[in-house]
């Protein structure tokens, strides 16, 4: 009979937060530091390397350590078929830190069950509801900032205008939202780095 292991998976939206605190909570757990996974990636799917290389590598009676459930990730419905999958299909267990009573190795029993599945349900859509009012929140901003920048006339003195891409707003958006990171944003606007950073400075746009 294979022995059970327990992995630890810490998430971080981009390269530039750190993942240290994450790490930190699950040694001190128990988790031992060789079976830890860390992604740098925005938690809106589960398309994360780090994250479909420990699901690959989860067995039976294994037991996967979070820190809370937003760093298993951010969208509701994704959130419950990942928990149910690894838990019911790979029967293996969950136990997030921030909320000891989400502990699947722990209860065992029917109503445990239950319990659990509420929980989670709640958590995760309190979760959802607040990524969509910040998300909202930003296009207001970013629009209410392009509806005013149309009105000016003129340019910064001792500076070059620089044209606004057309997806602008759009991917900035994203940017700020730690959906892409700086590099992939110029990517897809086309800018170099240096005007990239000229336009935040700038029409001052700061990343969350």
């Amino acid at each position: 009979m294979v022995d059970s292991r327990t992995w630890g998976y810490a998430r971080c939206s981009s390269s530039s937060q750190n993942e240290d605190r994450q790490i930190q909570a699950l040694i001190e757990s128990g988790v031992d530091s060789r079976f830890i996974l860390t992604d740098f990636e925005s938690g809106k799917d589960f398309n994360r390397e780090q994250y479909q290389i420990l699901k690959k590598a989860l067995r039976e009676n294994d037991v996967l350590v979070i820190k809370s459930i937003d760093r298993l990730g951010r969208n509701y419905n994704m959130i419950l078929e990942e928990w149910r999958d690894i838990t019911k299909n790979i029967k293996a267990d969950i136990r997030v830190l921030d909320m000891p009573i989400l502990d699947t190795s722990k209860y065992k029993d029917l109503l445990g069950k239950v319990i659990n599945d509420i929980i989670l349900a709640l958590l995760s859509y309190v979760a959802e509801q607040e990524r969509t009012y910040i998300r909202s929140r930003q296009r207001e901003g970013i629009d209410l900032y392009l509806k005013t920048k149309k009105t000016k006339t003129g340019r910064p003195y001792g500076r070059p205008s620089i044209p606004i891409p057309t997806e602008w707003a759009t991917v900035i958006a994203k940017w700020k939202n730690n959906e892409i990171t700086g590099r992939q944003a110029q990517k897809e606007l086309g800018l170099k780095p240096n005007k990239f950073y000229r336009l935040l400075k700038e029409q001052k746009i700061e990343r969350n």
